[in-house]
């Protein structure tokens, strides 16, 4: 099977790890992959996993790029693929508008991924074009359904993300040297951290994220006298470094400028993950998935968060002692608490797993190439 996946861009992001991911699966079983995007950082790993890359500009939501719609029902009837899977708004507008209303005879099958919880318009409404839908938890599959009810819900599949076991599994990091060394690396960069239970909150630096959330609980936990280190592992987009900004002086306001580590966007979040004796999702508002969550869950980490959207439909399955009910601080500290004091054994079901996210979605294709 030939597969091409389009989305807007391939920097860090849930969305473009897990199109870099799965088609690394698709070509360990044989298929063809074959991803278009504008670019980014996650290119040249993709590109040296075998995968075909073509740089395409559908990333600019803006009328000009309508005049991208023929060239691109040129390239996309050019590579002669089986299916054409769409992971964004913009690329979805512009693959429909170039090949969707050819007869299914004479195009490729689409295949279209709600990887959000998308504003409810027509502008929206496009994600679900294509011949098959996946909703990538309960909570998007219902909020589809609250909210474009022309979507034929017999088209819609659940498949949760999954993450890559040959990444995230548990293992005794002790034993392994890479990781002493990684260790010892760390600890030159932010001695502050050595030492102490770490309280990790991962995940891009944006008010809706929970970052002030965690900073209070922090500032409980140092004022009941535990003792423990946070780290905020992420980096602010160029027009959010004032938010950023904002929470470093907060921390100096609680006087938590020694207990509170701000490490920037990383690339050694699996090792991140394994040194934390906790890991915090306090979003402010309902997440469609929460890839965080499972991560740190597979590599056997526990995991605090409100009991809201997806993250918390993933806690359920394996870890619902982690569930705090929404915005409240206080269970989220007694958590914490807990879990500094516990060892909980924590095993991540196999529907969170690459594997079994890529067969579903293997099986979401074939029924579309059926009709």
């Amino acid at each position: 099977m030939k597969v091409v996946q389009v989305l807007p861009e391939l920097n860090a992001g849930g969305v473009e790890r897990g199109t870099v991911e799965f088609a690394r699966w698709l070509i360990a079983k044989g298929h063809q992959a074959t991803v278009i995007s504008h670019g980014g950082s996650l290119v040249p790993q993709l590109q040296s996993q075998g995968c075909e890359y073509i740089h395409f500009p559908v990333h600019k939501k803006s009328l000009w790029s309508l005049r991208h719609i023929r060239p691109l029902r040129q390239l996309l009837l050019s590579l002669d693929a089986d299916i054409i899977h769409v992971r964004s708004r913009l690329p979805a507008w512009l693959v429909w508008l170039a090949i969707g209303r050819l007869p299914r005879a004479q195009r490729p099958a689409l295949v279209s991924t709600f990887h959000g919880l998308y504003s409810r318009n027509r502008y929206s409404e496009i994600m679900g074009c294509g011949d098959r839908v996946i909703a990538i938890s309960q909570c998007v599959y219902d909020y589809i359904l609250q909210s474009y009810p022309r979507i034929d819900k017999d088209k819609i599949s659940i498949i949760h993300r999954g993450v890559d076991e040959g990444v995230f599994s548990q293992s005794d990091p002790q034993s392994d040297p890479q990781t002493r060394t990684w260790r010892e690396a760390l600890f030159r960069d932010y001695p502050q951290l050595k030492d102490k239970p770490i309280i990790l909150m991962p995940g891009r630096i944006t008010p809706w994220k929970g970052h002030s959330d965690f900073l209070a609980i922090i500032h409980q936990l140092k004022q009941q006298g535990i003792d423990c280190h946070g780290v905020i592992a992420g980096a602010a987009a160029p027009s959010k470094q004032h938010y950023e900004q904002q929470l470093k002086n907060e921390c100096l306001a609680l006087g938590l400028d020694q207990h509170i580590s701000f490490i920037g966007h990383r690339n050694d979040i699996h090792q991140l993950y394994q040194l934390a004796r906790v890991v915090c999702n306090l979003s402010q508002h309902p997440e469609p998935f929460g890839r965080t969550v499972i991560e740190a869950l597979a590599l056997g980490t526990p995991v605090v968060a409100y009991n809201v959207g997806g993250p918390a439909e993933s806690l359920r399955s394996c870890f619902p002692e982690g569930l705090a009910p929404e915005q409240d601080q206080q269970a989220v500290l007694a958590i914490i608490k807990n879990v500094l004091h516990t060892t909980p054994t924590i095993l991540l079901p196999e529907e969170f797993t690459l594997n079994r996210q890529a067969a579903k979605t293997l099986a979401v294709y074939q029924q579309a190439l059926r009709g």
